[in-house]
């Protein structure tokens, strides 16, 4: 038995609203173990609802839910379009016009004729209660082997509505003796492709199945499982993150929630240590990655923002000789800002970010894009990395990757 996500609103084509209401109900049907393979967005036009209803019920899917379309405006037209493709009435529920009116009685205001749209369902349909809003959904089989449910676009009613009778419906009527489970194992420092080929002999298992993907330089591998339990699903799952682990090695940084941010804190806590940063192109990006980590003022002491050539003189004792001759962008630089950082904040470790975010700024020499981090140890030794970030040709892209770089290089370094 598998389930169809169908969200309908031209807002969604045209880009005014994320379609949150989708990875909402494939993470919870996944947790129901309910499979799911396709999902449509659809505008306001009852034709085109109707085509991929058509389309839905040809390809054998058995359980379609259907977001937004529920309100009160002549644009909403879910409810309305069901029924006349299933060939049946719409007939208005008393209970759902007194409903409606309650809840605009308790904020001292009077019901607009309109909301008596809203009371209309197809014949033959249950009503799916909004204890939050003023658009009820409906519970519907049409034809035998094909249930619906309805749900309004607002997603804090969603999933009121999906919890509190949904979930139930589904249990009761045979959905869901399953869970899908799944794992992440989250990669930095090596491509999707690397990966890819050194894992390759994993993707083409069936349980557990294994899949990459990646966004914004982090690569992940998901792995998913189908049991009867959370707990036989781990069992089935374990094994192969370990193999994966061994292949991976130090590229592989964490999983789930983990973050490089929060690996990092994680270690230096362990270590007993602490750090402080000295940031130039990324204007404070990795101190508030850093930050971002709840319990971080533990061990980190803080930053310096070293925009103009002064404040790296000044406050972190670059010296201006070596600015002159190698400029601001350059290894020694970013190691005596490291250096700079570590003793003046009196950590065991600082961590510097100097480069060209462009989109100007760059040249023949040093172009947009080419970044330098230096890393330096309570040992009174100090690194630095070049990298060459103008592909990404966006500023934001090049900050973010200076910024998860440098606490790649950090995580590395407390590893050994």
């Amino acid at each position: 038995m598998s389930a169809e996500i169908i969200c309908v609103g031209t807002e969604l084509l045209l880009g005014d609203i994320l379609n949150s209401n989708a990875r909402f109900l494939a993470g919870e049907l996944a947790s129901l173990g309910i499979p799911h393979y396709f999902q449509t967005v659809v505008g306001d036009n009852p034709q085109r609802i109707q085509q991929v209803l058509q389309v839905a019920r040809d390809r054998g899917s058995q359980l379609l839910i259907f977001t937004g379309g529920l309100g009160p405006t002549p644009d909403d037209l879910t409810h309305e379009t069901l029924a006349q493709f299933f060939g049946v009435s719409l007939v208005e529920k008393p209970e759902i016009l007194e409903d409606i009116a309650a809840k605009y009685a308790a904020r001292g205001r009077k019901m607009a004729p309109s909301n008596r749209k809203q009371a209309l369902i197809p014949a033959g349909a249950d009503i799916l209660p909004n204890r939050a809003g003023t658009a009820p959904g409906i519970i519907w089989q049409p034809e035998p082997g094909l249930t619906l449910l309805t749900f309004p676009g607002v997603p804090g009613e969603m999933h009121r509505m999906w919890q509190e009778t949904a979930v139930p419906y589904l249990k009761e009527h045979g959905w869901g003796r399953e869970i899908i489970y799944s794992r992440v194992l989250k990669f930095w420092g090596i491509s999707e492709s690397e990966l890819a080929e050194k894992v390759s002999r994993f993707f083409e298992q069936s349980h557990p199945t294994v899949a990459p993907y990646a966004s914004n330089g982090e690569v992940k591998l998901r792995l998913s499982a189908r049991a009867r339990s959370p707990q036989e699903a781990q069992s089935a799952i374990a094994p192969v993150i370990e193999q994966i682990k061994a292949i991976a090695g130090s590229d592989c940084f964490g999983s789930d929630e983990d973050t490089l941010a929060s690996v990092v804190g994680r270690l230096l806590l362990e270590s007993g240590q602490t750090i402080a940063v000295a940031e130039s192109c990324t204007g404070g990006g990795l101190g508030q990655l850093i930050t971002a980590v709840a319990g971080s003022s533990s061990y980190f002491m803080g930053g310096v923002i070293s925009y103009d050539n002064q404040v790296k003189i000044g406050l972190l004792g670059v010296d201006p000789a070596v600015l002159a001759r190698e400029g601001a962008v350059s290894a020694t630089v970013a190691e005596q800002m490291a250096r700079g950082v570590r003793d003046r904040l009196g950590t065991d470790w600082g961590v510097s970010i100097t480069g060209i975010a462009g989109p100007g700024g760059g040249s023949e020499a040093k172009p947009v894009g080419l970044v330098y981090i230096g890393l330096a140890g309570s040992d009174g030794s100090a690194d630095s990395f070049k990298y060459q970030f103008g592909a990404l040709r966006d500023r934001d892209l090049i900050r973010h990757f200076s910024a998860c770089c440098a606490l790649d290089r950090l995580r590395r370094k407390l590893l050994r």
